[in-house]
Formats: C-alpha cells, sequence, structure tokens
C-alpha cells in the first residue's frame, strides 16, 4: 500500500507541474514573438488530429490514409457558417440572414463534429471487407476524392470557390470575447495567438479524457480484439461492422472539431491545406509516438509538428554552406525524414510504445502476479 500511495502521490504532482506549465508557456514565449506560440496552437491542432486517427489505426487497427478529409470537412463548414461567402453567391441566404450568419462556437463545433462523423460513416461503409493495403489505398482515394471535389465546387454554383479557398472568416467568439483580437487581463495583453492556445489546449484535454475512457472501456477493449484478430473477434460474438463503423465515426469527429478550431485560427482554407502530405503526416505521428498509446501519440504529434519549424533555424545556416544551391524547405524536410528513420530504427515500436500488461500493474501487484506463477 505504502508504494501504492508514492506511485499515486508521484503521478497527481506531475500532473500539476504539467498542467501550470502548459498554462503559463505561451505567457512566457510571447516576448520572444507570437510564432513561437503559433507553433504551439499548430502542434495542438496536430495532437487533436493524432488522437482521433489514433482511435481508427491505434485501437481499431484499421489503416486509414484519407483521414485529412474529416480535416477540411470541418474548415470548410466553419468557413461557410462564419464568412461572407454564402451571402456573397447565394441570394437566399443573403435575404434569409442580412447579418450574416455568425453561429456561435458552441454549435459549430459540434455540426462539424456531427457532419465528419457522417463521412467517416459513408467511408467506413463500403470498406468493412477490406484489409490492410487495400483498405489504405481505398481511404487514401476517400481523402483525395474530398480534396478534388473542394478544388472544383466552384461551378456551376460557386460553394468552396475552387483553388481560390475562402477567405474574411470570422475568429471564434467565447462569451463576447474575440479570439482573434487581443484581451487585456491582470496588466498582461494577451495575443489573438494566445487566446486561441487555450481554446485549443481545452478541447485537447477534453480530447485525451475521452481517449482514455474509450480505451479502457468494454468498446475499446473490443476494438483492441479486431486490431488483434478479427477472426477471433468474430468468433467470440462481437458485432465487427458495427464496430468498425464506430471506429471510423468517432475518429472522424475529432477531425471535424480540429477542422473548425483551424478554420477560425486561419481565417482562410483553400484546399492546398488537406493534401494527401498532411494525412502521411498525422499517421507518421501516430506511428512514430506508439500505436494505441495516448502518451505516445501525443508526443508524436508534436514532435512532428514542431520539429520542421524549429529546423528552419538549422536549414539556414546548412543552405548557406552549401552556397544557396539547395533550398532551406528541401533540407528542412530531409532532416525530417532522417530523424524519422533514425528513431524508428532505434525504437521500432514507437517513442512511447504500449506498455505490456504486466508493466502497468503497481508494484504491489507485480509482486502477487510473480508469486502466483511462481
Amino acid at each position: 500500500m505504502t508504494a501504492t500511495k508514492s506511485i499515486l502521490r508521484g503521478r497527481v504532482t506531475a500532473f500539476l507541474v504539467c498542467a501550470v506549465a502548459l498554462l503559463v508557456l505561451p505567457v512566457a514565449l510571447q516576448p520572444l514573438g507570437e510564432a513561437w506560440v503559433r507553433i504551439l496552437d499548430t502542434a495542438l491542432l496536430y495532437i487533436l488530429l493524432a488522437l482521433g486517427l489514433n482511435i481508427v489505426v491505434g485501437f481499431a487497427g484499421l489503416l486509414d490514409l484519407g483521414y485529412i478529409a474529416f480535416y477540411a470537412v470541418g474548415s470548410y463548414l466553419f468557413a461557410l457558417l462564419a464568412s461572407p461567402h454564402l451571402l456573397e453567391h447565394f441570394p437566399a441566404v443573403a435575404a434569409a440572414f442580412p447579418q450574416g450568419l455568425h453561429m456561435p462556437v458552441w454549435a459549430v463545433i459540434p455540426l462539424g463534429a456531427g457532419l465528419a462523423a457522417l463521412f467517416g460513416v459513408l467511408l467506413g461503409a463500403p470498406t468493412l471487407r477490406l484489409r490492410g493495403d487495400y483498405l489504405a489505398i481505398v481511404t487514401l482515394g476517400f481523402g483525395e476524392i474530398i480534396r478534388v471535389f473542394l478544388n472544383n465546387l466552384d461551378a456551376p454554383v460557386n460553394v468552396t470557390n475552387g483553388p481560390m479557398g475562402i477567405s474574411s472568416i470570422d475568429p471564434i467568439t467565447i462569451g463576447g470575447v474575440s479570439l482573434g483580437e487581443p484581451l487585456h487581463v491582470l496588466g498582461l495583453t494577451l495575443a489573438p495567438v494566445t487566446l486561441n492556445y487555450y481554446l485549443f489546449l481545452f478541447i485537447v484535454v477534453i480530447a485525451v479524457v475521452v481517449c482514455s475512457r474509450l480505451h479502457d472501456s468494454r468498446l475499446g477493449r473490443a476494438w483492441m480484439a479486431i486490431r488483434e484478430d478479427e477472426i477471433a473477434a468474430k468468433a467470440m460474438g462481437l458485432n465487427v461492422r458495427n464496430l468498425k463503423l464506430l471506429a471510423f465515426g468517432l475518429g472522424a469527429t475529432f477531425g471535424g472539431v480540429a477542422g473548425v478550431l483551424f478554420a477560425s485560427f486561419q481565417g482562410f482554407v483553400s484546399p492546398e491545406s488537406f493534401s494527401l502530405q498532411e494525412s502521411v503526416l498525422v499517421v507518421a505521428m501516430v506511428v512514430l509516438g506508439g500505436l494505441g498509446h495516448i502518451p505516445g501519440v501525443i508526443l508524436g504529434a508534436f514532435l512532428l509538428a514542431a520539429l520542421p519549424e524549429v529546423l528552419r533555424h538549422v536549414a539556414g545556416p546548412l543552405q548557406a554552406m552549401t552556397d544557396g544551391r539547395l533550398d532551406a524547405a528541401i533540407l528542412r524536410q530531409l532532416l525530417v525524414a532522417l530523424a524519422m528513420i533514425g528513431i524508428m530504427l532505434l525504437r521500432p515500436r514507437g517513442l512511447w510504445p504500449s506498455p505490456r500488461h504486466e508493466d502497468r500493474l503497481i508494484p504491489d501487484e507485480a509482486a502477487q502476479a510473480k508469486g502466483g506463477q511462481a
């Protein structure tokens, strides 16, 4: 019991330290420039995406290379509801809402999550009998179909404005406070990127709690049974069809919410932001961190989101050493790729893999288990 109490006390202390650090971090980075806080904002968005994809890939074992499509669905939904685009191109909407739509965040986020979940089920329904490489190819095609539609739905009716994208998107407003304008609190000036950081952090914390509850629930264990052996799961009476659809739908909701936040944060969306490269990047975050392990996925997402930006300071001197013959962006991608290859060679299960069952036991239980085996 003493060992158990000390472990719990250590966990509570670590949690409190991390909470204080996360709350203070953007305020401490603001004097160094808003670009550093913007990197944190982007990392939090990718963490939210990676947590959603981890439900599909990590928990249920379904390889999804078109996950970025749900990100696009949420982004364009908010862009249409929070910009003048619909009013300019649809007279009926302008007549019904002369002041613009300007829907509140508490309505838009559930709408984005629900629409993305619907698209997730539509993606999952035709792929129930597919596995492995075949499933990857179909989901990849789905992601590209969504991007192509967004790129071409500007004629004959201009819905998405095509490759020009949608601009003038309203920032999120909470309790009368716009996240697009500085806020003065207790003598501190919080920049818009800092305000968005706190909103993103709040939603990521909720997502982590939801994923943790799912992981330890009966539903999560059913997904893991499908991941390990689908035939055995069917033999045990699990409804594999419904469980797969539920995994696609729940995973897609995270992408829809992240898309809403992205559109409000950027103030502009275009099909270029939802390319295949983005889907591959999110999959790499999940695999690099550790499949199915929530802390590992968070670590992998943060590293792959922040590393390219940090390497800007390394790529510049390297470009100067080559007399400018190599582009800094290409050098940055090369360095990221080399880092990923090195990590996967040294840690094939990921940076922070899911612990084995015996590793999860507290010392007293582990000793009893060993005694029982002896």
